[in-house]
């Protein structure tokens, strides 16, 4: 099922209908190498992207050249579904690893708003979900220093993993650079080897070979300051999360 991951383990969930509506919608699939663009900021949109398989990142480029990348999605993100109403885009949806999507045209959406309210609210709440990490992006670059950055960026994967079943809250999958770790925390690659390096002599946790392993995730989710209520995951799962990171990080 292409859409298995979509709101999988969040507070909000389709009923079995409306997943099958939703899957109904799709109108093919399609894959991308890594580095490629998957959506082109400014280009007029009548689909939107829904992410199956692999890593996609949202990034902006600056007037000197240099990307940022402003979102990292996993197996389930409507990477771009802001896009039914804006119909275009200000920044670049690319493919950080090579992936798999569904493209959903935007009459199928429509449809789905005429005549299916309940499921139009929970992929108005996707939007939602991803407006909350955003403003987390921004308060991680505006408050935190570079280990907390990358400590915090660490957890929020942890956890986001966690829930779509690609992490055991200890051990996950990261197939990004250093390089892409700096874009994401507004840190140079010099910056970011020397936070890992920390990270790694704290005893917190280590990568290697696109591979996070996580050490001690109570002393690392506070480091990172990291509290995971933005992520809107369903009870459960929260207490799962809890369970790993120490209850006073779940408030």
């Amino acid at each position: 099922m292409l859409t298995r991951n979509v709101l999988r383990n969040r507070t909000e969930d389709f009923t079995d209908e409306e997943r099958s509506v939703l899957e109904n919608a799709i109108e093919r699939t399609q894959t991308y190498a890594a580095g490629q663009t998957v959506v082109h900021q400014r280009r007029a949109l009548d689909t939107s992207t829904l992410l199956v398989q692999g890593l996609m990142t949202r990034h902006v480029h600056a007037a000197d050249g240099r990307r940022h990348l402003v979102a990292v999605h996993l197996p389930g993100d409507f990477v771009d579904l802001h896009a039914y109403v804006l119909k275009q885009l200000d920044h670049d949806v690319g493919a950080l690893t090579d992936v798999t999507v569904a493209v959903v045209p935007h009459r199928a959406l429509d449809a789905i708003q005429a005549r299916h309210p309940q499921l139009a609210r929970r992929l108005w709440f996707l939007t939602l979900l991803d407006a909350a990490m955003h403003r987390q992006w921004v308060m991680r670059l505006a408050s935190l220093n570079a280990l907390q950055r990358v400590a915090h960026f660490l957890c929020e994967m942890n956890a986001k993993l966690l829930a779509i079943g690609q992490s055991d809250g200890q051990r996950f999958p990261l197939p990004m650079t250093q390089a892409d770790i700096g874009e994401v925390c507004g840190l140079t690659n010099v910056h970011v080897s020397r936070v890992l390096r920390q990270l790694r002599e704290m005893e917190l946790c280590s990568w290697r070979a696109a591979q996070v392993v996580v050490h001690d995730p109570v002393r690392l989710a506070a480091t990172g300051l990291f509290a995971p209520d933005y992520l809107y995951l369903k009870p459960a799962m929260a207490l799962r999360v809890a369970g790993h990171m120490g209850d006073a990080h779940v408030r």
